[in-house]
């Protein structure tokens, strides 16, 4: 979340933290808070009485490989992110970097997750992995989803990743969508819509349409899609030569995983803004799928000038870092510029992508004018959450984060651009 330009009272925001948020802490929040920067107990404070959900476009980092028994990476190694997600959660026990966390003193967390929001990167957890296959390991989706929201909630999370990768029980059992749907209702009876980060991350071809049982993936978000988030979609380790080229991630995947592109994706139903382009950091982050970063900032700025605007997501830090994405963004979204995802940039090319065909129809423009009838103006002292719409200098601006007296196209990045009025 954007920093915060007016101070208020402790009472105040505890009021608010009482009357809005569900959120269960092991001290008092002001005991938490009390040791912190300014900045940083403010922001932890502002954060726990406003939740919101971050709108695309996302770039997230996992985190398996990092450890320290004492901290997270300082904030400089992961800047320019928007979620850093920690690996892994499963159905009854945490591991790896989730349980890292779980040992962080309370003071600990507070201020990490004050400083960490302070730089717009909201810490969520991941389930599963490859290594936890909860369908065909018989695993209740009640009880799973019960206990990583109560992980979520207790340790102060912003929301949960779903990496589920039950290959069986997609591609052959056929009871992957069914436990993805009730294991889905679930998480959210806990962590309501718009409060947390609810995101799952899927291979590509569970995306083909009437390849698997229950129609995969495109069967999970006919189901609950309205109750996801976005898609950290693995454009990786599904064969040497699949989704290497922009052609081949964007547009026209191969007859192995057919319509399992980015674009196809879309046509077959599934929104262009829920589809975060995932990909390995390094080549020896994953099996095959490697891009290099030139070329994948490359394939980012060709598909935001077709109209979509997910993010991308990497696996996984230390090689996914501060560097490797200001690289990746470079061409689409600058990490530090005005407006998109933590600091992107608005463009004043408009263009439309058939959600029905892969056909693309490119116009340009010097601006874009957007109606603002009855969409009030700017005001520095009010609040604003996430997809709050605005008038300022001429403009419509969609707050992409919850904020206050940050000025839309301010530094913060708290805004995104609509268009002229």
């Amino acid at each position: 979340m954007a920093r915060f330009g007016i101070l208020k009272s402790l009472v105040t925001l505890l009021a608010a933290a009482v009357a809005v948020v569900p959120v269960a802490f092991a001290v008092p929040l002001d005991e938490r808070a009390e040791n912190l920067s300014p900045i940083a107990r403010e922001i932890l404070l502002g954060a726990t009485a406003k939740r919101s959900v971050p709108a695309a476009p996302n770039f997230v980092t996992y985190s398996d490989r990092f450890y320290s028994e004492t901290s997270l990476p300082p904030v400089s190694d992961v800047e320019g992110f928007t979620v850093y997600a920690l690996a892994f959660i499963f159905p009854s026990s945490v591991q790896d970097n989730a349980a890292v966390w779980q040992g962080l003193s309370s003071a600990t967390r507070a201020s990490t997750l004050a400083e960490y929001s302070a730089a717009g990167i909201s810490i969520v957890v991941s389930a599963f992995g490859s290594t936890s296959l909860p369908t065909s390991g018989g695993v209740d989706p009640t009880a799973a989803a019960q206990y990583i929201a109560n992980f979520v909630i207790d340790y102060d999370l912003a929301g949960v990743d779903v990496d589920y990768e039950d290959f069986g029980a997609v591609e052959t059992a056929g009871t992957a969508v069914a436990w993805l749907t009730t294991f889905t209702k679930a998480l959210r009876a806990q962590l309501p819509v718009g409060q947390y980060i609810l995101t799952h991350a899927p291979v590509a071809p569970w995306f083909s349409p009437n390849l698997w049982p229950d129609n995969g993936y495109l069967g999970v978000h006919a189901a609950v899609g309205s109750l996801i988030d976005w898609y950290n979609v693995q454009f990786y380790n599904q064969g040497t030569s699949e989704y290497t080229t922009c052609a081949g991630l964007l547009d026209t995947s191969s007859s192995a995983w057919p319509e399992s592109a980015l674009f196809q994706i879309a046509a077959n139903g599934v929104e262009l803004s829920k589809l975060v382009i995932g990909k390995p950091a390094q080549a020896g982050d994953a099996s095959n799928g490697y891009m290099d970063p030139g070329t994948l900032a490359g394939c980012l700025e060709t598909a935001k000038g077709q109209g979509w605007d997910g993010g991308v997501m990497t696996w996984q830090y230390p090689d996914g870092d501060s560097a490797w994405i200001e690289e990746v963004r470079a061409d689409s979204w600058p990490v530090g510029s005005s407006t998109g995802g933590g600091g992107g940039t608005s463009t004043t090319t408009t263009t439309t992508h058939s959600t029905t065909s892969t056909t693309t129809t490119t116009t340009s423009s010097t601006s874009t004018s957007t109606s603002c009838a009855g969409v009030s103006a700017w005001v520095a002292s009010a609040a604003y959450t996430s997809g709050s719409v605005v008038t300022y200098n001429g403009d419509l601006w969609k707050a992409n984060q919850w904020n206050e007296d940050e000025v839309p196209g301010g530094s913060s990045g708290a805004w995104n651009e609509s268009g002229v009025c």
